[in-house]
């Protein structure tokens, strides 16, 4: 069954996130939208949260946004992570989201980098991924 009703929300610190967002949005034919914006989350089939690993942890920014957001409004949660080793997730998020009642469907774990550890990703291949991810997810729900 195709998802109509997505929506795509992001929190960057070096743009990582940024990009993969606005790459699955495109692709989606739905707005990117930066959580430091403070966007307005209406009823939403699939949510797309894209965010990076910074020392450890998601960016605070994006902590208080998924903290604040309207349990009866969300259908599901997919989320996109942007980290240098591949192997952490959004675990703070995840705990909200599932503190909430919301229902995570999957997390892609994208190559991104630090400082020269992996230069030059989450590269165009990396970004491919998680748009087929978002289709994917779009396409199977």
């Amino acid at each position: 069954m195709r998802v109509e009703n997505i929506r795509v929300v992001y929190a960057t610190k070096i743009k990582h996130s940024k990009k993969i967002a606005e790459d699955i949005s495109l692709a989606l034919n739905v707005q990117a939208q930066n959580v430091t914006d403070n966007p307005r989350v209406e009823e939403t089939e699939l949510l797309f949260i894209v965010g990076g690993i910074y020392g450890g942890d998601s960016l605070p920014e994006l902590l208080n946004f998924v903290h604040d957001l309207d349990a009866k409004k969300i259908g599901k949660a997919a989320l996109v992570t942007s980290c240098a080793s591949k192997k952490q997730g959004q675990t703070k998020v995840r705990k909200i989201l599932e503190e909430k009642g919301i229902e995570i469907v999957d997390e892609l774990l994208c190559q991104g980098s630090f400082l020269f550890f992996k230069w030059g990703r989450p590269n165009q291949a990396d970004v491919q991924e998680a748009v087929d991810f978002a289709r994917r997810l779009q396409e199977g729900l």
